[in-house]
């Protein structure tokens, strides 16, 4: 054991993340905050109110909110987005299963 130590000694330890799986994770914190910035401005500049709504899973429990005046319509579409979200992920997850199994 105390030769894999010395070894490893110029290897960092951690999880391997491709190149086009990381330029996603950043460019989708780019599309969130070029739509937030969107949303901002379109509210100060046409001088309309704003609504937003969102959803939270947390396991199987999900959380929903919203607040403004069209924050029904976001919440259902919002749901929505979530469910088949989740009915994709499981459906992958067996072909991925079936696959290699």
């Amino acid at each position: 054991m105390a030769q894999n130590n010395q070894e490893n000694d110029g290897e960092t330890d951690g999880i391997e993340v491709s190149s086009k799986v990381f330029w996603l994770l950043i460019f989708g914190f780019i599309l969130i905050f070029v739509g937030f910035a969107v949303v901002v401005i379109s509210s100060f500049a046409l001088g309309g109110s704003g609504s937003a709504a969102g959803v939270i899973l947390i396991g199987p429990i999900p959380i929903v909110f919203g607040a403004g005046p069209d924050a029904s319509w976001l919440i259902l579409i919002g749901v929505i987005i979530t469910v088949l979200s989740v009915v994709s992920f499981l459906v992958l997850n067996r072909r991925s299963r079936e696959n290699n199994g």
